[in-house]
């Protein structure tokens, strides 16, 4: 069974940085790409970052030069460095697993990132 279970969420003042990570299970974690998402209240999930199983990386432009995906494949995790936060940062952060062959994407449970002075 796959499991993938994000921490690091919490309150943080605008201009301050938190660390997400994501810890995966039940999965050959080393040849899945993995993405990090975030959904805003009233808005649709939306992708933040990607990381290939190759370690090729990908931002959304709202969030290029201030975010960083990283991925351990010793420890089966991958991280979201988030710098400079802003409020328009607060949504739910999500973890997601893509299996290629067959395509199949797993996804965690989320976590709360809240940016508020």
């Amino acid at each position: 069974q796959v499991q993938l279970v994000e921490s690091g969420g919490g309150l943080v003042q605008p201009g301050g940085s938190l660390r997400l990570s994501c810890a995966a299970s039940g999965i050959i974690f080393s040849i899945v790409d993995m993405a990090w998402y975030r959904q805003a209240p009233g808005k649709q999930r939306e992708l933040v970052a990607r990381i290939s199983r190759g370690g090729s990386t990908g931002y959304a432009d709202s969030v290029k030069g201030r975010f960083i995906i990283s991925r351990d494949n010793a420890k089966n995790t991958v991280y979201l460095q988030m710098n400079s936060l802003k409020p328009e940062d607060t949504a739910v952060y999500y973890c997601n697993a893509a299996q290629r062959v067959p395509k199949i994407d797993y996804w965690g449970q989320g976590t709360q990132v809240t940016v508020s002075s």
